[in-house]
């Protein structure tokens, strides 16, 4: 039978305080916002919340029982100690997916995960952090903003975004472009995908039929209106297909599970009511799957590098397509670039990244007072106060109220201490605040966040592990270190966090401290790889970098 998890909502806790209470309904708002819940996983996927539902109940009941100077240590989704430490310790430890590098392979990753040795933690999944599709849609409105800003005069407005995969993190897409007036065509396999972005108004249409899809996208375009639509078909056969009846859109990415060609991405043939026969495929002759996942994201990266050929604006966005590509042959598969280095790196350098809070009571009037706080407190940020405007109009709530907004260094500690504030004056119920881990400094992606960098350390792994280390020194409530996120195992190191907005002064002390660290250690990153923009922000703050003499 399948189970239901719904995250609670009021003041009435059910743990020893705030931050244990806090944790809790965090992990089951994942429950209550994933893709298919019923296996534990949040999206991305396998991305999981826990290892299986014997260790989700451990889990649930040692926070209930978790005292304020203790500390629950969870591997790979279940919970194997708890230590007394200090109040002003982390209430949670997670590590999910690590692996010794040697070892570090989807192979040797699956057959522990067979064993029942691990699972895979994606980013926000594994955290405890995902929020729904509303929490990465800011970072995907920043990408294309920041795209039409580069070629297009600063509007999406009459060009149409060619795009795949619907699920918790591509869904954002059709939403974002549209909030930057553009018009999307988002192809996903999964009708019921498409289906559910609909009916959480990310997109507004879902078409069947490719002729009736382009045509319906092609108006919108002439009349500049915005619009999006779903399209079910399968990527590795709709976007070949695209290039040679001569479509050409302005702007091409992807946001299908490339990262994983066996429980992720779907070879070509395969969608809608054929699912099930992949389905099949996957658990009867995995070898086989896997053959036709890599033939079929050849053929799919290979028709993006074709509409880059015919003029169209290509990015990777991050899901590791072309490396899969290279991997199944296609040489020149890296020729398009990633998005960080093409669009988000200047903002990375100066600690800006996505800043997310909930409100744990499940009230929306808690976010609304924020936002307005937001508001008054940044009112110099033009993007800060059109995407809060934005976001107000168009953004339904999924679980737990939310919202997200791209904060620098300074800011984030600033604002934190005004939630806080607000939480402790009773303005407010208590809040939690988290990030995604595509962030300044919590990342170490050479095919995603740290592709491209200046002095060549795109596989450094060394500065999410410090980050996590700075945030359980600085006193963050749960610290979490991940392998492989939204590219695969043994690609991504990466690192989050949650600090609980309880109204209390020693929260306050927390705060100055978790959210200096956090974005500061992004910082320090940019500054050390060489970035002008760092190092001039280093200088004005009160980081302090040790002198090497050469």
């Amino acid at each position: 039978m399948a189970r239901h998890v719904k995250v609670q909502r009021g003041n009435t806790l059910r743990c020893k305080g705030w931050k244990q209470e806090a944790i809790l309904r965090m992990l089951e708002n994942n429950l209550e916002n994933a893709e298919k819940p019923e296996e534990l996983i949040i999206y991305g996927g396998t991305g999981k919340a826990a290892r299986n539902w014997n260790c989700y109940d451990a889990i649930v009941d040692a926070l209930k029982n978790l005292g304020h100077d203790e500390t629950l240590i969870v591997q790979s989704g279940k919970p194997v100690a708890i230590f007394k430490t200090w109040t002003t310790a982390p209430r949670v430890l997670i590590a999910n997916s690590n692996l010794v590098p040697h070892w570090s392979t989807w192979e040797n990753f699956r057959e522990l995960e067979q064993l029942g040795l691990t699972m895979y933690g994606q980013m926000t999944a594994g955290s405890w952090c995902y929020i729904g599709t509303q929490g990465i849609i800011q970072g995907t409105y920043e990408t294309f903003a920041a795209c039409a800003r580069k070629h297009f005069k600063s509007t999406l407005q009459g060009k149409i975004v060619l795009t795949g995969g619907l699920g918790g993190m591509g869904g954002a897409q059709p939403l974002a472009v549209t909030m930057n007036q553009g018009v999307c065509l988002a192809v996903e396999c999964d009708e019921k995908h498409i289906d559910r972005r609909i009916n959480a108004g990310f997109c507004d249409k879902k078409i069947k039929n490719i002729d009736e899809a382009l045509e319906l996208v092609t108006q919108a375009k002439k009349e500049k209106t915005p619009l999006s639509v779903g399209l079910l078909g399968n990527c590795a056969t709709i976007m070949p297909r695209l290039v040679k009846d001569g479509f050409r859109p302005d702007v091409v990415t992807d946001q299908t599970s490339a990262h994983d060609e066996l429980h992720g991405y779907v070879p070509a043939k395969y969608y809608g009511d054929t699912l099930n026969e992949a389905a099949a495929l996957r658990k009867k002759n995995p070898t086989d799957y896997i053959k036709q996942s890599m033939f079929s994201i050849k053929q799919h990266c290979k028709a993006l590098l074709d509409f880059q050929k015919k003029g169209s604006v290509v990015f990777d966005y991050g899901n590791n397509l072309r490396g899969q590509a290279l991997k199944a042959g296609l040489t020149n598969a890296f020729d398009y670039q990633g998005f960080v280095p093409a669009y988000i790196r200047p903002m990375f350098c100066v600690g800006r990244g996505p800043f997310r809070w909930l409100a744990l009571t499940g009230n929306p009037e808690d976010i609304i007072k924020t936002d307005q706080a937001a508001l008054k407190l940044f009112p110099k940020d033009g993007v800060l106060t059109n995407w809060i405007a934005l976001a107000e109009k168009h953004l339904p709530w999924e679980g737990l109220p939310a919202r997200v907004c791209w904060l620098g260094y300074g800011e984030r500690a600033e604002f934190a201490l005004l939630i806080n504030k607000m939480v402790r004056e009773n303005e407010i119920g208590p809040i939690a605040i988290t990030r995604d881990h595509l962030d300044s400094g919590s990342v170490a992606s050479p095919y995603r966040e740290t592709e491209a960098m200046r002095d060549g350390s795109d596989a450094i792994a060394d500065w999410p592990l410090l980050n996590a280390l700075l945030n359980c020194a600085a006193g963050a409530d749960s610290v979490q270190i991940h392998n492989g996120g939204g590219v695969g195992i043994g690609l991504s190191t990466h690192a989050g966090m949650v600090v609980v907005c309880d109204g209390t002064k020693e929260t306050d002390e927390r705060i100055k401290r978790v959210f200096t660290t956090d974005p500061g250690i992004g910082v320090a990153r940019h500054a050390d790889a060489g970035y002008k923009e760092a190092i001039e922000l280093v200088q004005k703050t009160e980081i302090r970098i040790p002198m090497i003499k050469n």
